[in-house]
């Protein structure tokens, strides 16, 4: 399946796909869907000439069959080595090994504008399979933040996982 950059003719299909796990999953801690408004202002912000990341899409003659995001983790100055990676995929096409092949693709990208570390911020520890797909990807726990979120009446904890892109220069 090929993957490419997003464009702004993704967004659509973008949103509608995150709109679905906003409403019916815990991968991501929002409650309400943001317009294809907001996702085109997220999309350009990544984009920034300042910020190093992308958003890479895996499209095939249905269209966008999944997505994800890697940016700086924090805006602060001294995270400018480490990303964050975000994935999604089209609900029709979970569990197939979309989203390893999208991560797989990040960690490539992200590598290549020098980053040194990929941090994945996964929301639900019930969560396994993007848990399972960031481990099989090197990808190991370095935290679990309990109760951190509320959604759908319940408390949600947050895992977070670490993956080394390029030895820093200690």
């Amino acid at each position: 399946m090929p993957i490419r950059p997003a464009t702004a003719a993704d967004l659509a299909e973008i949103q509608a796909i995150y709109a679905h796990h906003v409403l019916h999953g815990t991968g991501t801690f929002e409650e309400v869907p943001p317009s294809v408004e907001e996702i085109a202002a997220r999309f350009a912000a990544t984009a920034a000439p300042d910020r190093r990341g992308g958003w890479l899409v895996a499209t095939d003659a249905t269209g966008v069959q999944g997505y994800v995001i890697y940016a700086q983790y924090r805006d602060r100055s001294a995270y400018r080595f480490c990303a964050e990676d975000g994935v999604y995929v089209r609900d029709d096409v979970r569990g197939q090994g979309l989203g390893k092949t999208l991560v797989a693709a990040a960690i490539e990208a992200a590598t290549a504008d020098g980053y040194t570390q990929m941090i994945a911020v996964i929301g639900d520890q019930a969560n396994a399979g993007s848990i399972g797909l960031h481990a099989s990807l090197g990808f190991r726990q370095v935290g679990l933040l309990r109760g951190v979120g509320f959604k759908f009446g319940r408390w949600l904890d947050v895992v977070l996982m670490q993956r080394t892109l390029a030895a820093a220069d200690r």
